[in-house]
């Protein structure tokens, strides 16, 4: 873990990216193995649930039994010392591909949300934009068949469901115009607004050094970072169990539990971390 404090000494100014490892101590399960191999049924993409109304059911049940494990999770020791270093400034932007809120509940301001966020759910014809608790409260009621079913939680509050209620379920629409309504996220074939991609762009430019912390880089949104930070010849440091697509860029990686790492790191910065 020495290794680790040193990189963060000689850096005062990290670039901090996140993904799905840095919250799986908070009961959220993660996307990949340590291979790298996806572990869950494939993702719905924006095409299929656009494009079928018998997806978009699946999706709504799925996420409707999955949503209030995400809404009541809580931040772990990792969100709490990423808080802690971006408080002594020692972060010069914080991104995550997270939907979870976790780091913004663990005191981090200003989080570049790449991938969106649980929080809401919009509109695809007019715009508008919903709590996501008021839909959940309008799924439970228009389908109360499947409140009691009992499924596995996956990573971006859905579940392992494979159920024939889904051909009963009952999709929220807007209420202004009925038009079909979205989780505020960023699904797979989307693209992640470019307003995003350049606020986090930005804090790379500022910072003198890349810490990526929980994510496999699989995904291009993620990844570029890190070829962006090594084509400007900043230094990558990477915590994660397991491969990363950036590992022949990496200046350090740290393969040990996140949690484990980041509380060490914690103690040697002499950062004292809220008790759960």
């Amino acid at each position: 873990m020495s290794d680790l404090l040193d990189f963060v000494l000689r850096h005062p100014r990290l670039f901090v990216l996140t993904g799905a490892g840095i919250s799986t101590d908070s009961g959220i399960p993660g996307y990949r193995d340590e291979r790298g191999q996806w572990q869950r049924s494939p993702p719905t993409t924006l095409q299929a649930f656009v494009g079928s109304h018998a997806a978009r059911q699946r999706y709504w049940a799925r996420s409707m039994l999955g949503w209030p494990i995400a809404a009541n999770a809580t931040p772990n020791v990792s969100h709490h010392v990423v808080a802690a270093l971006g408080a002594r400034e020692r972060v010069s932007a914080l991104v995550t591909q997270n939907v979870d809120g976790l780091h913004q509940r663990a005191g981090s301001p200003d989080v570049v949300e790449l991938h969106g966020s649980l929080r809401g759910v919009v509109c695809l014809s007019c715009g508008t934009w919903y709590e996501r608790a008021g839909v959940q409260q309008w799924l439970w009621d228009q389908n109360a068949a499947l409140r009691d079913v009992i499924a596995s939680p996956l990573a971006d509050g859905d579940v392992e469901l494979e159920t024939p209620l889904f051909a009963e379920f009952r999709v929220p629409t807007c209420e202004r115009c009925e038009g079909m309504l979205k989780p505020d996220v960023v699904f797979f074939g989307e693209s992640v607004p470019l307003d995003r991609v350049d606020r986090a762009r930005d804090g790379l430019d500022r910072a003198d050094a890349m810490l990526v912390i929980g994510s496999s880089l699989t995904v291009r949104s993620g990844y570029r970072f890190a070829l962006w930070a090594h084509e400007a010849g900043k230094p990558i440091a990477a915590l994660n169990l397991g491969v990363t697509r950036a590992d022949p860029l990496l200046s350090l990686k740290v393969e040990a539990p996140i949690g484990l790492a980041l509380a060490t790191l914690a103690a040697q910065l002499h950062i004292d971390i809220p008790a759960r």
